[in-house]
């Protein structure tokens, strides 16, 4: 099984709202997911990012693939950042 960072879309008809949830790879895009992450508004000005760093550090360190809006989201966020600067250490924490 390969787990995906990836956006699930959430909210009404022409407002969307978009929920970061890391999933199975043969998931839906709305479909089942194991674990949300963060969320984001684009319709508010400035758009709303919230990233759970540990949750979204642990998943990275277990080698979940970002799609590429959750690599912006990540880098936006400072998470992607921070991973990779302490690489070693958050797979040295996930291998024990």
């Amino acid at each position: 099984m390969s787990v995906k960072l990836r956006l699930s879309r959430v909210g009404a008809k022409k407002k969307p709202f978009y929920h970061l949830v890391a999933a199975d790879s043969r998931m839906p895009r709305d479909g089942r997911f194991i674990e949300l992450i963060g969320r984001y508004d684009p319709r508010q000005e400035p758009s709303l990012v919230e990233v759970d760093s540990a949750k979204a550090i642990k998943w990275l360190a277990q080698g979940a693939q970002p799609s590429a809006q959750a690599e912006k989201l990540l880098q936006i966020s400072g998470v992607r950042q921070d991973f990779d600067e302490n690489k070693k250490k958050y797979l040295e924490e996930v291998s024990s």
